[in-house]
């Protein structure tokens, strides 16, 4: 809709540990539906930017938006933010006590009070959306693979059918093919869907796959965002040397010379 607020927005968001300034004023602006990518190394603040948005850490400055309302701990509370969001998590956090359906359905039931029934039947609906079959709805996330165990964990991500669904390096640990399929599927659920996804990622591959646009974090600020398309011929040096993989550049790897 012409005029609308981006769906989530950050700006000028702050983050410190000490001495350490990890966010060094974040802008952002991430649109309804479409799929935005954050990618950088290990430690140049994706995390933490991420954490941000999601309330388990209070910026030292700036503010997030969803939808134009300023996200504070109150106002998540009043417009129901947690209920309208998924997030597939790095290790995708099962809980090795409840069986696959009961961690898909979980936050059916916790959160909106589905009759554990009726939660069944959608889990089994989203296990297959993601390529599961219900022979796998009883079994414990212990006798999964890694790549199963992803899939069950994109499923707990799309059951509520959010309207935001964050993933936090949804291809870590997985061989190429099984990252592939993810992100495969990862574009399909959130096309269908027609959520707003954002990423976080150093896989330049799950990043071309699943993205609309991409921004690239160093030093806690955004150094170049645009459509995913333009990366590859962005004119930026950090940029350039970050998705061809090149050690020599002006990103310091800190490996110390013999």
């Amino acid at each position: 809709m012409a005029g609308a607020p981006a769906k989530i927005s950050l700006k000028g968001v702050r983050k410190s540990f000490g001495a350490k300034v990890v966010l060094d004023g974040i802008d952002l602006d991430i649109a309804h539906g479409s799929s935005m990518v954050i990618i950088g190394g290990s430690g140049t603040g994706k995390s933490v930017m991420l954490k941000c948005v999601l309330g388990l850490i209070q910026p030292d400055a700036g503010e997030t938006l969803f939808d134009g309302t300023a996200l504070t701990r109150r106002s998540r509370a009043e417009i129901g933010f947690y209920g309208r969001i998924g997030m597939l998590f790095q290790g995708s956090a099962l809980f090795d006590s409840l069986t696959v359906w009961e961690n898909v359905g979980f936050g059916l039931m916790q959160g909106k009070g589905m009759a554990r029934s009726k939660a069944r039947e959608v889990a089994i609906e989203k296990l297959r959306r993601v390529g599961l079959d219900a022979d796998v709805a009883n079994l414990s996330p212990a006798e999964l693979s890694g790549g199963m165990q992803k899939r069950v964990g994109l499923a707990r991500a799309i059951a509520a059918d959010p309207e935001v669904i964050f993933f936090d390096e949804p291809t870590t640990g997985l061989d190429p093919i099984m990252a592939d399929v993810i992100n495969g599927l990862i574009r399909e659920l959130v096309t269908d869907i027609g959520a707003t996804a954002i990423s976080i990622t150093h896989d330049m591959a799950s990043a071309n796959k699943i993205a609309d646009r991409i921004a690239m974090i160093y030093h806690g600020r955004i150094i170049w965002q645009g459509p995913a398309d333009e990366i590859r011929s962005s004119g930026n040096d950090h940029v350039d040397q970050f998705v061809h993989g090149r050690a020599e550049g002006p990103i310091r790897v800190g490996v110390l010379d013999e």
